[in-house]
């Protein structure tokens, strides 16, 4: 069978290669809607299939986004992606998408394959372990954008949300409900969001004038959270409310609180930093500070795309900062007892 070429598309439609090669690249600036329709008759008609390898080649583009993100178990990661990948299909763009499970040698190794596969761009939820990798990246002027998390000293795109202010919120709307012994907790304090929070949570007792403990503060790995909790709650100075940091700090909090037989709010008043897609399912309903990740993941892949297409190299980076939003549900609010009135 004869393999059907951009001339014979040319031909047929009536006109030059470069008008089909400017068709196939989606340049439509400068082309009448009847000339593209006759194009692309002529290549339905033809079942042209055009040459995408030759075409990324001559363009030195692939027209494939990297995709690395730190737990693909977060919801907020996974609709992170979901916005991304949106935007990307929109786009006729690919993405790859990569799991580094917060380990710095993967990140690393992924980072490293992505570039061999010559991937146009790539978008990070560093883990923060690889700061010379990203700085060279940077200086090479490669296309990264980093989201969720900021990588100090490294000029690049980032989308981030506002962690302190919203984990302010949540302490002050936990002091409105009565609550004086708050505590926090986090995964370790390796990436700038969880140092955000905590700082956001240490400022808000401060100007509240709740005093606190440090025991009220953990920032601990995922596998050792049920005993900190444990301890945490034995003795006379047992917190009466609780901000999880994400999700998954969220689970290990609930476990202890059903293995403890607490009730919340009564015993134990809940707010948890994530999207939680059950948290109104709940009994009682979960109080959440919930991120626009999806508007995020679709940020971040505009962004991406547009410093990919720059013909300026001397593109200033952009910081988005999102705000979040304090969903408030029965898990933080005061009970009123039914007194008979």
């Amino acid at each position: 069978m004869v393999k059907v070429t951009i001339s014979d598309v040319a031909e047929k439609a009536g006109v030059s290669k470069s008008t089909v090669s400017q068709y196939l690249s989606k340049r439509y600036q400068h082309m009448g809607t009847d000339t593209r329709s006759k194009i692309e008759q002529a290549i339905e008609e033809l079942d042209y299939q055009p040459n995408v390898l030759a075409r990324s080649l001559k363009q030195k583009r692939t027209s494939t986004v990297g995709v690395i993100v730190a737990n693909i178990m977060h919801q907020l990661s996974t609709e992170i992606c979901r916005g991304i990948e949106d935007y990307c299909q929109e786009q006729d763009i690919n993405v790859i998408l990569c799991n580094s499970d917060e380990d710095g040698g993967k990140e690393q190794k992924y980072a490293e394959m992505l570039q061999a596969k010559q991937v146009d761009g790539i978008i990070l939820l560093p883990t923060g372990k690889n700061t010379a990798l990203y700085a060279k990246l940077a200086k090479h002027k490669y296309p990264i954008l980093f989201m969720d998390r900021r990588v100090e000293g490294v000029k690049a795109d980032t989308i981030v949300v506002n962690n302190r202010e919203s984990i302010y919120a949540a302490v002050a709307h936990l002091a409105e409900q009565g609550h004086r012994q708050i505590a926090i907790a986090t995964a370790p304090l390796t990436i700038s969001s969880r140092v955000e929070r905590t700082e956001g949570y240490r400022k808000a007792m401060d100007d509240l004038g709740l005093g606190y403990s440090e025991r009220m503060i953990i920032n601990a790995e995922i596998s050792s959270l049920k005993d900190r909790f444990r301890e945490l709650f034995t003795g006379a100075e047992a917190p009466t409310a609780l901000i999880a940091g994400n999700d998954l700090v969220l689970l290990e909090i609930l476990a202890v609180v059903k293995e403890q037989g607490m009730r919340v709010p009564d015993d134990l008043a809940l707010v948890a930093f994530d999207n939680i897609p059950f948290a109104h399912l709940l009994t009682p309903t979960l109080t959440t500070i919930n991120q626009p990740s999806l508007e995020m993941g679709r940020k971040a892949a505009e962004l991406i795309l547009r410093r990919i297409r720059s013909e300026a190299e001397d593109l200033e980076p952009t910081e988005l900062v999102f705000p979040c939003e304090l969903a408030i549900r029965e898990s933080s609010e005061l009970i009123l007892h039914n007194s008979g009135t």
